[in-house]
């Protein structure tokens, strides 16, 4: 979440498309020390837009039929590198389960000349499911009876009074291979009460992406050109903008969104839906003042979502961030966030195993983000659990830390576990840990991590020095080092020093961790998780970038 206020530059393309400028020279901070050099890729000879192919995609012959009331609007279609597209504009609610297919030659628009681009999935069902016995007023969950209507939702669900009697239920589900383009303030809003189920295949990954990169407009820097999607949920968070956790009936409304998007309740095991499989382009969308989307925002949903497979890519706020619930994910990517690629507060209890972070060289600030928005007193504390992950910051010639001062940090009422893992940022400072004092101050355990830092290595404010922080860490106990040279092949594979770091048996805090023998996102070159499902840049390639279909600044053609 960003702290300071960016500046916005508003450029044509066609039609006017909002762009998200990155950050200037005067956001840079904490500069570092030293002469190590991260091997990061040979780049590209140049960030062009990817040239036009021989031949290329033909467009769909029409829109499919997605349900009896709600219904696509043939928006035309649109020509970029890869061919010609199809393009089919979603309703402004998704109000009954539905299904978009896979059809050859089509994209699916949230296009910002229906709702301003945001498209929701089903109403609103309110702080805990209802009942047919305890109906909730249309206000409270989101849609009145003009919308009602409009959206044609079913008798089944509405009574005399023109009251919602039940929670919607409605569940989106995307097929393997779908790709869904936004522009500007597009978003797509999952209510609670309701589901997304996005399961891609390793070979044919669903894309949400932005216009621009139809039309072939993108490049290894662009960033913020739609909004991003973001999951809400009933498990409990902090802060609140209604209610409060001392009455367990807190409620937030999402950063930025100027018509009611709330999320919060009691269930912590809430059911968003399941993502897999996915990648998030060229997202983070300015909604008001100082708050932007991310590619991938979850908000108060539970341990029953599954999120595994995702790969988040120039984002121009966070790579992703997690608004409390009970968050479980494996197999997170961050490519080229403009601020943190994994920010986590608001009461959130983490559990994420194989992350890899990497941010654009002399971009973005810290890799990961951990606090409490200042309610120390709050109740659930922040707690995050990170397992074998590869974080990897700037090169030698950059810093790419402002705000945060370093490449992560740990402040407020969070309490962070850090195993199997390390931070390559041999420019910055790595680990800062902002204390409030007494019972509610941060805290840090770390097992098998590694570090490699600039000559200052740690930072502490408020109630902490930077001796504490050190010690909290522990180099030279656990497994722990401050002093590790990376030997990391294609900027995340392990090397003969990764591989010489004995590992942690994460099993023992949480049955949802992998037992590893090995610290890292990935073992060596042999393990290639990370490989078919994923975009390729300059500065981060995840396959084999002569196929152009596999660029991030391109769209596959089948």
């Amino acid at each position: 979440m960003k702290a300071i206020t960016r500046t916005i530059n508003f450029m044509l393309a066609g039609a006017a498309l909002p762009l998200l400028a990155g950050c200037g020279a005067s956001e840079i901070a904490s500069p570092g020390t030293g002469s190590v050099v991260i091997n990061y890729p040979t780049p590209t000879p140049s960030e062009t837009p990817t040239p036009t192919p021989s031949g290329g995609v033909e467009p769909a012959s029409g829109c499919p039929t997605i349900g009896n009331a709600d219904q696509l609007t043939d928006a035309g279609t649109i020509t970029g590198p890869t061919g010609t597209w199809r393009v089919c504009s979603l309703p402004a609610v998704i109000s009954r389960n539905t299904t978009l297919p896979k059809l050859p030659g089509l994209v699916y628009y949230m296009d910002p000349a229906i709702n301003s681009g945001r498209v929701d999935v089903g109403c609103d069902g309110g702080f805990s499911a209802p009942t047919s016995a305890t109906p909730q007023t249309s206000t409270t969950v989101g849609c009145g009876t003009a919308d009602i209507t409009r959206y044609g939702f079913p008798s089944s669900v509405v009574n005399g009074s023109g009251q919602l009697v039940a929670d919607t239920n409605v569940t989106l589900t995307i097929e393997p291979g779908v790709i869904l383009i936004g522009k500007g303030a597009s978003f797509l809003a999952v209510n609670r009460g309701n589901k997304l189920v996005a399961e891609g295949t390793e070979t044919a990954p669903i894309i949400f992406t932005s216009y621009d990169n139809v039309i072939g407009q993108e490049t290894d820097t662009s960033i913020g050109h739609w909004g991003g999607v973001i999951l809400m949920g009933r498990a409990p968070i902090t802060d609140c903008s209604y209610g409060s956790v001392a009455t367990h009936d807190c409620e937030r409304d999402t950063e930025g969104s100027s018509n009611p998007a709330r999320y919060g309740g009691n269930d912590s095991t809430y059911n968003a839906g399941s993502m897999k499989y996915v990648q998030i382009r060229y997202s983070g969308f300015v909604l008001s003042a100082n708050t932007e989307l991310q590619a991938l925002t979850t908000e108060g949903i539970g341990s029953g979502t599954t999120l595994d497979y995702i790969q988040s890519h120039n984002s121009s706020d966070d790579g992703a961030e997690f608004f409390g619930g009970t968050v479980r994910f494996k197999h997170y990517i961050a490519t080229g966030a403009d601020d943190d690629s994994l920010d986590f507060d608001t009461g959130a209890q983490g559990f994420f195993q194989y992350v890899i972070l990497a941010q654009r060289p002399g971009q973005g600030d810290a890799l990961f983000e951990i606090d409490s928005n200042g309610n120390e007193s709050d109740t659930p504390r922040a707690k995050l659990n990170v397992v074998n992950f590869t974080a990897v910051q700037s090169e030698a010639s950059s810093n790419n830390d402002s705000n945060d001062q370093a490449s992560a940090l740990f402040r407020g009422n969070s309490d962070v576990t850090l195993v199997n893992g390390m931070i390559i940022s041999p420019n910055n400072e790595c680990i800062r840990m902002n204390g409030s004092g007494g019972s509610d101050a941060a805290t840090l355990t770390a097992r098998s991590v590694v570090l490699q830092c600039n000559g200052t290595k740690y930072i502490g404010t408020g109630s902490y020095t930077a001796d504490q922080v050190a010690a909290m860490f522990g180099a030279g106990t656990n497994n722990n080092s401050d002093s590790f040279t990376s030997s990391l092949a294609n900027l995340f594979v392990n090397g003969a020093n990764e591989t010489a770091v004995p590992a942690f048996d994460a099993s023992t805090l949480d049955a949802f961790f992998d037992a590893t023998t090995y610290i890292g996102a990935v073992k060596d070159a042999n393990d290639g998780w990370y490989k078919g499902w994923t975009c390729n840049t300059s500065y981060a390639p995840f396959d084999d970038t002569t196929n152009s279909d596999r660029s991030c600044t391109s769209l596959p053609t089948t």
